[in-house]
């Protein structure tokens, strides 16, 4: 992809709306963006400089990319892409942390460090996120420096209401990992660096994430923490590919793990990062509040949007049907109004309810599953979300009736919006530990505020490696990795048994006793990859580590029998003081006795009386990932005659057909892509903006391998072409 497409004012993801006189308007834009050069990117800066005058060479990138992050007018910036040396690899993939309204809590501030002498001094560790507020007076003692690479200054405020939605993400992550003041974080004397990459409304891409990425290199960071993603569940995605370069030199990289679970296949890019530290999110402790209806033998979860004062009902409530919130509601003085999900900000149908009298809101999912939410104002009624199904089935239930609320305090257990694994492609195990994500009191612009997701998660694991950090300063990033999950405690679900291993890797962190363990093992979450036919034979290794002064004695616990299964590991075997140790855990499998699908589970592995779970993994022959993702479409403003569409296909396809259809009557209108024997990974193609004659289609993608079709469809908007 060349700098076109990386004018990201004008790139959408299917939904173009451009019309010439727009685009004459964005060539007249200032604009700053960075682009990947050939060879070194100080010559090319030092040339742009003498044959470009009107263009800004603002940073030259070269230790995670050879680029330059130029500014100036689009037309000026079109010149530059005329020249050879110039470069793109990275598509603009959208990247975002939850918004939620400014509305500083009156909360006693927390204080995190657990019982160690640790406390993270003179540890640098870096936030890449929204920014942060260091003049906040419990983050401006640990503030150090870093930069913005929104503005491209070293100024990485949270972004101001006179700049567009203000932040806050930023400044929780931070305070978190480092507070120190009135409220302490885990790490309460490590340096703190921010690195803004996230601009108004917590959105940038991915040339700004990797770009802020080689910035924290460059400065020095031990730790980088990432509170962010995408909806990519790609290994070989560029900011992924990043990550692992950064870790190759010695940094230690922790990510939210992701916010769209509860379904498998649901991590993304950059916590798909092989070698990053990725973390899901627990429930240290939680009252959560069900809704039921007399005489109806059912309980409705309430999950309150971000932002949101606590649902805190005793008495009954009558509910009142408010549609999509798009027109005002007669008194409701006294109730609770339900909306279903759509066509307007949450915050907007909230204020409907609260001029209208009502006590609460619930908005119901306008989709399948359940989702996590914000609001971008404040309200002084609570807010909850809740499934499709069951805001469907209350709008039947409890018309004209009275719903009751009850709850349940849930302790240790997994936040249900946490992302899960596996990867595709290489079927990793993420997330790789768990930690507190659920109702975090931290810092925000203003005072502090509770938030919850893996973005708070995220960070409580930085601080962590922090004290660790600090405590064996010669540590790098694989072995910090390995003190926190050789120390995970697994959880137990309702039910008593594990959670998956794609649901919390290794367990829920445990702080002290990753400071100093006796036992290291390396590689410890056992991926054996995809099983496609007949009888394989697959081996992983693992290192274990003896730090202690004594010969340690371990053993496997063989798992229950499955058939088409055969394990081969070691029953015991030694390890000397200050030894490492190498082991062979081999895997035999008949895919004809196996259903197909995901396979996982667990080793345990046992050093005297204390135990580890090791997480296995394998699928075979095929699994329900998504066969396609992280479809896009963009237009550039230059070339208004094209589009360009890119898909990532973790299996290939041995044929891809892109076909329109009417959006009202579906009927088929014509195909504009075939392409056969497509390579697993990422796919791109020109398709001739001729081919959309209609303002609107439906856009069905459909790929074959063998028998078996895979499809993807999403709504078109587009502006034909004029004179």
């Amino acid at each position: 992809m060349r700098l076109r497409q990386l004018l990201l004012a004008i790139t959408l993801v299917f939904t173009v709306a451009i019309s010439p006189i727009q685009t004459d308007a964005i060539l007249a834009e200032d604009m700053a963006i960075i682009v990947e050069v050939e060879g070194d990117p100080n010559k090319w800066k030092a040339y742009i400089e003498d044959y470009h005058p009107f263009v800004e060479v603002i940073h030259v990138y070269d230790t995670l990319l050879n680029a330059l992050a130029l500014k100036g007018k689009s037309k000026d910036l079109y010149d530059i892409d005329k020249e050879d040396f110039v470069r793109t690899i990275h598509p603009a993939q959208k990247y975002e942390v939850p918004n939620a309204a400014h509305s500083p809590s009156p909360i006693k501030p927390p204080k995190r460090n657990v019982n160690t002498p640790y406390t993270g001094k003179g540890v640098k560790v870096g936030v890449i996120d929204t920014g942060m507020d260091y003049s906040h007076p419990d983050l401006k003692r640990n503030y150090k420096g870093g930069y913005d690479v929104v503005d491209f200054d070293d100024q990485p405020m949270e972004t101001l209401p006179t700049e567009g939605m203000p932040t806050l993400h930023g400044t929780h992550v931070s305070g978190i990992i480092a507070a120190n003041g009135e409220m302490k974080g885990v790490a309460p004397n490590a340096d703190l660096y921010a690195y803004r990459a996230l601009g108004p409304g917590g959105v940038g891409s991915s040339v700004g994430i990797v770009a802020a990425l080689e910035k924290a290199v460059e400065d020095g960071m031990d730790i980088i923490n990432l509170s962010l993603g995408n909806s990519v569940n790609s290994p070989d995605w560029p900011t992924s590919i990043a990550v692992n370069k950064a870790i190759e030199m010695g940094v230690a990289v922790v990510i939210a793990n992701g916010n769209a679970g509860p379904d498998n296949w649901t991590v993304a890019s950059p916590a798909t990062s092989v070698k990053a530290l990725s973390v899901g999110a627990s429930i240290t402790e939680i009252k959560i509040p069900y809704l039921t209806i007399p005489l109806e033998d059912r309980k409705l979860p309430l999950q309150m949007l971000v932002g949101s004062p606590e649902w805190n009902f005793s008495k009954p409530y009558q509910l009142v049907n408010g549609g999509l919130g798009k027109e005002a509601l007669p008194d409701v003085q006294g109730k609770i109004v339900i909306f279903k999900r759509g066509e307007i900000p949450f915050s907007e149908k909230v204020q409907v309810a609260e001029k209208a009298g009502a006590v609460g809101v619930i908005i119901y999912n306008n989709e399948e599953g359940v989702f996590q939410g914000g609001l971008t104002e404040t309200t002084s009624i609570p807010v909850a979300a809740m499934t499709k199904e069951d805001g469907e089935w209350l709008l039947q239930k409890g018309k004209e009736k009275w719903a009751y609320t009850s709850y349940q305090l849930v302790k240790d257990k997994l936040a249900p919006f946490s992302s899960k694994g596996p990867v595709v492609a290489n079927w990793d195990i993420k997330p790789e530990i768990i930690a507190p994500g659920v109702e975090i009191a931290s810092t925000v612009p203003g005072g502090y505020q509770e938030l919850q997701g893996t973005s708070m998660a995220s960070p409580y694991v930085a601080g962590v490696l922090a004290l660790i950090k600090e405590a064996h300063p010669d540590w790098g990033p694989n072995k910090l990795k390995a003190a926190v999950l050789s120390t995970a405690k697994p959880f137990k679900n309702e039910t008593g048994s594990l959670y998956q291993p794609i649901e919390q890797g290794m367990g829920a962190i445990q702080t002290e006793k990753s400071i100093n363990p006796e036992i290291l093992i390396y590689e410890s979450r056992l991926t054996f990859g995809k099983i496609n036919e007949g009888v394989k034979e697959k081996k992983v290794d693992i290192v274990v580590e003896n730090r202690s002064e004594e010969t340690k004695k371990f053993r496997f616990d063989y798992p229950h029998h499955e058939s088409g299964v055969v394990w081969d590991i070691p029953q015991t075997f030694y390890v000397k003081p200050k030894e490492k140790k190498h082991i062979t855990v081999g895997l035999r499998v008949n895919s004809r006795k196996l259903e197909k699908g995901l396979h996982q589970g667990w080793l345990t592995l046992y050093n005297g009386n204390d135990e580890v779970y090791l997480p296995y993994l394998f699928v075979n022959e095929t699994a329900d990932y998504p066969k396609i993702d992280g479809v896009e479409l963009t237009l550039s403003p230059f070339e208004q005659d094209k589009f360009k569409y890119s898909m990532y296909l973790p299996d290939g396809a041995e044929q891809l057909t892109i076909d329109l259809y009417e959006p009202e009557s579906l009927r088929y209108v014509k195909t504009i892509v075939e392409d056969e024997e497509v390579k697993p990974g990422m796919h791109e193609g020109i398709i001739n903006r001729g081919e959309f004659v209609e303002n609107s289609y439906l856009v069905f993608v459909k790929i074959r391998n063998g028998k078996t079709y895979d499809s993807f469809v999403t709504e078109f908007q587009n502006f034909p072409l004029q004179p």
